[in-house]
Order: structure tokens, then C-alpha cells, then sequence
């Protein structure tokens, strides 16, 4: 029995509550997170300085030994470059630059003198573009001091939070998120599953919850291949016997109406390859908090996907806890 998304009568008012709720939190939790992720990629950004000698010492060797800086170093030049950027400027082989930033290794298929070359390809532009009004001493040559070097690593940090401002942002909604279903589960005698107790989705006791659990698909169109589709909190009800499946939630939330029209065929995704793999024994909701509207409630209502609003927890009960 559906819940929420058989009831469009009452989603434009539930999308107002939403919103004001996703905003209130934002103007009173959002900075406070910012700054904290701040205040650690500030000392990233120094260690990086610390390692390049102020950025005085820019070679190959540096990157070799330390290649994930190459974000940080990227926000060190005026302009700051993205990624795509650098590659065009140093005509840098793009699975390098990647490789770097993303996991923060080295290629392991290029020779040394290949990868040299790339890696002296990339300091020379750094080098080059260097910014002189945050980093005076490399025209200077004087020694910078203790307090110039922490103003230019602050400057490059709040460049690489502002990069990545939407998701500082995201991370922490969506834990704050997770929070609230284990204070809700918990005070109906809920248990959460350690880390070191995890099992099946299917096979978890009865009265129990796990969050960012691994569930396997089988993907049809690949030739039955097993993937892994994380689900944030998995929770088996009270009532289950033996061969019931567990309620899956997915914690959503949004600062805008864009995004979220953007991508809501994720979540269509995710339904249809665990119906393909365990059938339609699967239910699975939605746990909203921001800009959903009535595009993306109606789209994710048509592919029978149910929801929860953060506004009204309590409708979790409705679904059996």
C-alpha cells in the first residue's frame, strides 16, 4: 500500500515544508560545516606548500612522491585551472591527470621516461602560473614567513572548498539525515548493525538496521554480471520471518530544483536492477529533505517508488516499522 505517492493533493504543500526545512538547516548548519572542512584543507594546502618549498620547488620527483596535491596545486595559479583545463594547457595524456586526482596515484602503465615527461609537463604550468599576489616571495626570493604562508594556504583552501562547496554541502546533509532515521529507529527498540556484525541484507535479524550497506545486482545487459549497489539504511522490520526482505532507504536532499530533475532516473535505475535480481519482493523508499517537486514526485511515483519526508519522519511506521 502506497503512503505518499498516491496522494498528490498534498505534495505541493509538503514540498513548501520541505524546503523551508531544508533551508533552515542550511543558514544554521551548512557554514559551520564549510568552515570545519575548511580548517582541514587548510592543513592539506600547507603540508602541500611545506612539500614543494612554498612552491619554490616545483619537479617532477615532488609529484612522483606526493601525487595527490595536484588538486591543490591546481588552485595555486591565477586563474585557478580545472582539471580539463590543465590538461589542454600541459597537452597532458588526460588517464594521468585523472589517475592522480582521483585516486591519488601514479599511472602504472607508462615508462619512467613517458611519465616524466608528463609529470615535468604539468610543474612547468603550475610554475608558470603561479599566483604572484598570494605567493609574493617566488619574485621576491625572500623567505616567506610563518604567517604570509598561512594566508596563502587559506586563500588556495577556500578555492578548493569552493570548488567542491555543493558536496561539503551534500555530505553532511546526508548524515545528518542518517542521524535522524537511527534516533527515530532507536527509540522504537530498533538495533543498529556494527560494522563487524554486517551480513546479508536479507539474512540481518529482525528489529535491526544498517546503514551503507552493499546489496549485489545482477546486470542483465552485461551478461548477468554482479555489481554492488550501496543503499544508505537498511532496516529489518520487527515482524519479519524468515525469508522477508528488509525496507531499503535512500537519504535524499537538495538545495535547488535543477539538480534533482537532473537525476532522478538513478533512483528508477536502482529499482528495476533489484527487481531484475530478487524480483518484485523489493520495497523501496525515498527519504526527502529539500527541493523535490511535483516533476520529480510524479517521475519517481510512475516508477512505483514511495517516499518519506524528513518534515514527517513518522511515516515510516506507515511502512511497517
Amino acid at each position: 500500500m502506497a503512503v505518499n505517492r498516491d496522494k498528490p493533493d498534498r505534495w505541493k504543500a509538503d514540498v513548501a515544508e520541505s524546503v523551508d526545512m531544508y533551508n533552515s538547516w542550511f543558514m544554521d548548519f551548512a557554514p559551520q560545516a564549510f568552515r570545519d572542512t575548511r580548517i582541514q584543507v587548510t592543513e592539506v594546502v600547507a603540508s602541500t606548500l611545506k612539500a614543494t618549498n612554498n612552491l619554490k620547488t616545483l619537479h617532477p620527483e615532488i609529484l612522483r612522491q606526493n601525487p595527490g596535491i595536484l588538486p591543490t596545486l591546481r588552485m595555486c595559479t591565477c586563474p585557478p585551472i580545472a582539471r580539463d583545463r590543465l590538461i589542454g594547457l600541459a597537452n597532458v595524456a588526460k588517464s594521468v591527470v585523472d589517475c592522480m586526482e582521483v585516486l591519488g596515484k601514479l599511472p602504472v602503465r607508462l615508462t619512467e621516461a613517458r611519465l616524466d615527461e608528463e609529470l615535468r609537463k604539468i610543474t612547468d604550468i603550475v610554475a608558470r602560473l603561479a599566483d604572484r599576489d598570494i605567493f609574493p616571495w617566488l619574485d621576491s626570493n625572500q623567505t616567506p614567513l610563518e604567517s604570509e604562508i598561512y594566508r596563502a594556504a587559506t586563500i588556495v583552501a577556500d578555492r578548493l572548498c569552493g570548488s567542491s562547496a555543493d558536496p561539503i554541502v551534500r555530505n553532511a546533509q546526508e548524515a545528518r539525515q542518517l542521524r535522524e532515521i537511527a534516533a527515530w529507529l532507536d527509540s522504537r527498540g530498533y538495533r543498529l548493525l556494527p560494522a563487524s556484525q554486517r551480513v546479508k541484507f536479507d539474512e540481518m535479524p529482525p528489529g535491526t538496521y544498517s546503514f551503507r550497506l552493499n546489496i549485489p545486482v545482477n546486470l542483465a545487459e552485461e551478461g548477468g554480471k554482479t555489481v554492488n549497489i550501496p543503499v544508505d539504511a537498511v532496516i529489518m522490520r520487527k515482524a519479519a520471518q524468515p525469508g522477508d526482505r528488509p525496507l531499503l532507504v535512500e537519504a535524499k536532499s537538495a538545495g535547488d530544483f535543477t539538480n534533482v530533475n537532473k537525476r532522478r532516473k538513478e533512483e528508477a535505475r536502482k529499482v528495476q536492477q533489484l527487481n531484475a535480481t530478487y524480483g518484485n519482493t523489493i520495497e523501496f523508499v525515498l527519504f526527502l529533505c529539500g527541493y523535490f517537486d511535483s516533476g520529480y514526485l510524479g517521475y519517481e511515483a510512475a516508477e512505483g517508488i514511495d517516499w518519506v519526508w524528513e518534515h514527517r519522519i513518522d511515516d515510516f511506521a506507515e511502512f511497517g516499522l
